[in-house]
């Protein structure tokens, strides 16, 4: 199984440019296909959430914006918490006796996947011609701090996976039961949007 953080970043970095030129899909199979499917929907999200900012568009598209927002992270999390089964079958990791890391792998791998997203459209407005020079710069200066972060963030992921395989360092996964898109958790759902107190 290969969890190594420098390829998961790298596939990240590669399919967001990739996906901005053809219809996104996420390939293959195992843990990177998990990878793919946790940053597509992050892909996805990234644009919806810019179309929901929108004035211009009605509140038709608004409307179908937000309810695709709302799947495409649930189904985010249910891709980390995934990827975290994985983990957590193939790494064993020790359930006392050690420091017990306040993020799981899934969740810094998607993060990963964000920062992978911010690169790429910061990047963007580092080039933009229509941009003034001031923009431009600020913006590398942004990028820079992006790379920055994302390089140390892909490194820490390697410790802690060397960590918990070496059994000095565990995570725990407590799979998170997303309550807004629940009908049995979501009182608008579940009292069918009534209003209360009538």
């Amino acid at each position: 199984m290969n969890f190594d953080p420098q390829e998961i970043a790298a596939l990240q970095t590669r399919l967001t440019a990739l996906w901005h030129e053809e219809t996104p899909a996420a390939s293959g199979d195992g843990f990177l296909r998990l990878v793919q499917e946790n940053h597509l929907r992050n892909f996805q999200l990234w644009h919806e959430e810019d179309i929901a900012r929108r004035d211009d568009l009605g509140s038709e598209r608004i409307h179908q914006a937000k309810r695709a927002i709302d799947r495409f992270n649930q189904e985010r999390n249910n891709f980390i918490e995934e990827m975290d089964k994985v983990l957590v079958a193939e790494l064993k990791p020790r359930e006392t006796g050690c420091p017990k890391n306040s993020e799981t792998p899934g969740m810094i791998i998607d993060r990963l996947s964000i920062l992978a997203l911010k690169e790429f459209h910061m990047h963007e407005e580092t080039v933009r011609a229509e941009a003034t020079e001031a923009h431009r710069e600020s913006c590398g200066v942004k990028l820079a701090r992006i790379i920055a972060q994302r390089g140390d963030l892909t490194l820490s992921l390697g410790e802690l996976l060397e960590e918990v395989a070496a059994g000095r360092r565990t995570f725990g996964v407590y799979y998170q039961f997303k309550m807004y898109n629940d009908p049995a958790l979501n009182p608008q759902l579940y009292r069918g949007a009534k209003p209360t107190g009538l």
